[in-house]
């Protein structure tokens, strides 16, 4: 059984020849988030991915910076009827951002610095793949410091002259001490004091696979494991890790996928109940 997609803005509407149409919310493009729908009791996949539904038939799936331009979403519900779609995913140009000033040890480190550097992304990549089983993102997202945009996702860096791998998040420019917020609901999962690259790191599992990262604090303010509430203060922006001046960078990301803050607080902004 097929189902067929027909999008209207940020908004996508699936329709089965079985099933009441499901109403889906977001952005099919690269660096993109869906959050939607099904019947209770209904698995979802993304790509053969399996996605997290809640008891309410509530999920959340994000596309990386470097999707492919069409993915395939599958559904079975508990009856055992199975629909599947390949649908398009836009396509986007990057910019090539050029940083220097960078600490060049950090940017061509040596053998000890490359295996601490290693480890540190170990917990980052550990603290994802662990999810809590609640949809905390409901409440929308935030932007969680206020500044001037001095750097986008997705971007090519060449980082002192030298190209490095694209930037994976937001960041906020603003002097040091300038209040770091909670970007939605969530658990604290990953607080570090000081990373080799992100210097003072604080990860937010917002459940269902998505987590928020903020680094080159100057101070911490919570501790792993917290519950957060959505605009609580976790820190205040500096200048630690692999940086030329203050500022916060923010990312999101889904299972590791890295997904573009704008276009989530775009699609699924703070104060805007997600359709049901």
């Amino acid at each position: 059984m097929r189902f067929l997609v027909a999008c209207v803005g940020l908004y996508l509407c699936i329709t089965s020849a079985v099933a009441d149409p499901i109403a889906l919310r977001g952005r099919l493009e690269q660096g993109g988030i869906v959050v939607g729908s099904v019947a209770p009791g209904t698995s979802v996949t993304i790509d053969g991915r399996a996605v997290s539904v809640s008891n309410t038939g509530r999920f959340v799936f994000g596309l990386d910076r470097d999707a492919k331009t069409s993915a395939t979403l599958a559904m079975r519900t508990s009856d055992g009827v199975e629909t599947t779609q390949v649908v398009s995913v836009g396509p986007r140009d990057w910019l090539i951002e050029r940083v220097d000033g960078l600490p060049q040890n950090t940017v061509t480190p040596n053998p000890e610095t490359v295996k601490r550097i290693r480890a540190e992304g170990g917990m980052i990549v550990a603290a994802r793949n662990r999810t809590e089983p609640v949809p905390f993102f409901e409440t929308g997202f935030l932007q969680p410091a206020q500044g001037r945009i001095s750097g986008v996702f997705g971007s090519q860096r060449i980082l002192n002259g030298r190209p490095r791998s694209p930037h994976s998040g937001l960041d906020i420019a603003a002097p040091t001490g300038t209040p770091v917020l909670a970007t939605a609901d969530g658990v604290v999962s990953l607080v570090h004091d000081g990373m080799i690259l992100t210097g003072k790191t604080v990860m937010i599992d917002h459940g269902f696979g998505l987590d928020s990262v903020y680094i080159h604090m100057s101070e911490i303010a919570v501790a792993q494991g917290q519950r957060i509430r959505q605009g609580e203060q976790i820190g205040a922006i500096g200048m630690t890790g692999r940086t030329n001046g203050p500022h916060l960078h923010f990312g999101i990301s889904w299972y590791g996928a890295k997904l573009d803050p704008q276009t989530v607080m775009s699609a699924l902004p703070a104060g805007q109940d997600i359709p049901q």
